[in-house]
């Protein structure tokens, strides 16, 4: 056991793995059984993305005749018109409807909170997109709303009104016929601001499509029951640069995975990008060849794909990054990509704009927890800090520091980018410490190694297979607290440990 002192907070930090190398002996998590876990394809090959390569991975979830034969259609669609919207390839709603599909995506869940969330879906044509809840009092109908050609036939339809800490299966009906829904599907409210309960959020990065069709994972994320997903980058659209038609083609094979579709239709999606689902590897704000008019066009396609709370600087068009209650959470997620200009300049990490945002929301944070994400990793520790705030605005990661002690905000700090499930412990002069974790381990693809310098930092760390996080926040008891586990597909934790922020004065 640790304990670290802040000016107006202690960490406790309680960590199983701690004193193991490289983790703890692994556990079985109660209540799942263990599944196959399919191996990866290349990373390479994923990030070229052809036509054959996308079908292949599709195949790894093994998709039923009509789906395959679908996206068999569909995906040339996309690479014949590469600037392409869903709603400019009249054959693709007809290929759905010839194949079977009535939906092209969804349900997805998001904007959580004690009192509803919003439905997101994807339909073949223009329609008329409506949402049925039970609820204690019997059969509530939201809606409609239409999804239409400048939606890019997506809807999203607002549920409000339920009661807190309550499950609530539903339904989706698309111009008054009801959709099939994925097994389990239920819109789970956490508990109302202030009173007691518990909440488990999952968390990661670095899917690159491949690991969208790893089921085990995604399953074990959905029966451990996982309220929310926190993604926090390189999830779904991998290296395609300005090509918002290919963009759009890898949200279509997202939403074709089994185990995708039933984990967004009961858990809310929250998502951030990097770099490979900005752009391409390593790119930011505007890259070398493209525009203003290209990153605008990503952006949109980003919001018409995701039901994140917010977007950015909405009247300004700048971003994606957003602040949300959740549950008994400050959830900040940050932008790294879009918003960096050159290094040495001012604010150059995330740009002046959501750094004043970003200043204004923590003093506004309420908690008792923060969690504070970055698609790139917070600590030098890994590749030198390759691309991360470390090499690109030491300054500016130093005034967020900086100003965190001075609120002395009982902060998570999550991450991804490296490709590894990682544990670091991040010493500041003053004595406080900072803990990230990072879960850039979706997809299972290598990366550099475990540990970093200084590998004492670092309680916990492997590359090469596919783990999630895991955060279990408890307010029943006297001091609340959250528990931090690293799982694998097969049901064991791999590193666990317990965060309770107290009061304490000096």
């Amino acid at each position: 056991m640790r304990t670290l002192t802040t000016s107006r907070r202690t960490f406790v930090v309680s960590a199983a793995a701690a004193a193991a190398a490289p983790f703890a002996r692994p556990v079985r998590a109660a209540g799942v059984e263990a599944s196959a876990v399919p191996q990866p394809l290349d990373l390479k090959a994923a990030h070229k993305g052809s036509v054959a390569i996308d079908r292949r991975i599709l195949d790894l979830s093994a998709p039923p005749p009509g789906v395959r034969a679908f996206f068999a259609e569909a995906r040339p669609l996309f690479e014949s018109n590469r600037k392409a919207a869903f709603a400019d390839l009249p054959a693709l709603g007809e290929a759905a409807v010839r194949h079977g599909l009535p939906l092209l995506g969804g349900p997805m869940l998001g904007a959580l909170s004690h009192q509803g969330a919003r439905v997101w879906v994807r339909t073949p044509q223009p329609a008329q997109v409506e949402v049925t809840v039970q609820t204690a009092g019997g059969e509530r109908r939201f809606g409609p709303v239409a999804s239409t050609a400048a939606s890019d036939l997506t809807a999203v339809v607002p549920v409000t009104g339920l009661s807190p800490a309550t499950r609530h299966p539903y339904r989706v009906r698309v111009d008054g016929r009801p959709m099939p829904m994925p097994e389990g599907a239920a819109l789970v409210t956490p508990p109302a601001p202030g009173q007691p309960g518990r909440l488990t959020l999952a968390f990661g990065s670095c899917f690159h499509k491949t690991g969208l069709g790893n089921r085990a994972l995604l399953d074990r994320m959905r029966l451990r029951g996982a309220a929310a997903v926190l993604l926090l980058g390189d999830s779904a659209a991998d290296d395609r640069d300005g090509d918002v038609g290919l963009h759009r083609s890898d949200y279509l094979l997202r939403d074709l995975h089994a185990g995708w579709r039933e984990l967004a239709a009961s858990a809310a999606v929250y998502a951030a990008w990097d770099d490979h689902d900005y752009f391409n590897n390593d790119k930011s704000g505007i890259p070398a060849g493209f525009t203003a008019a290209d990153r605008d066009a990503l952006r949109a396609v980003w919001t018409q794909n995701w039901n994140n709370p917010a977007y950015g600087l909405a009247e300004q068009g700048a971003g994606i990054f957003f602040h949300t209650r959740l549950g008994p959470c400050d959830l900040l997620m940050l932008d790294t990509r879009s918003l960096r200009t050159r290094p040495g300049e001012p604010d150059a990490f995330l740009g002046a704009g959501q750094t004043r945002w970003l200043e204004r929301e923590l003093a506004a944070c309420q908690g008792p927890f923060v969690i504070l994400t970055s698609g790139t990793m917070w600590s030098d520790n890994i590749s030198n800090g390759k691309d991360s705030w470390g090499v690109w605005d030491p300054a500016g990661r130093e005034r967020l520091f900086v100003l965190l002690e001075r609120l002395g905000l009982p902060v998570l700090l999550l991450s991804g980018d490296r490709h590894g499930a990682r544990v670091i412990r991040i010493t500041r002069p003053s004595g406080r410490v900072f803990w990230e974790f990072e879960a850039a381990s979706l997809g299972a693809h290598p990366g550099p190694s475990a540990f970093g310098q200084p590998k004492e930092a670092q309680p916990f760390g492997v590359t090469g297979e596919a783990l999630y996080g895991e955060c279990e926040f408890d307010t029943t008891v006297t001091e609340p607290q959250v528990t931090v586990r690293f799982m694998d597909a097969a049901g064991l934790v791999r590193w666990l440990g317990t965060v309770r922020p107290g009061e304490q004065a000096l």
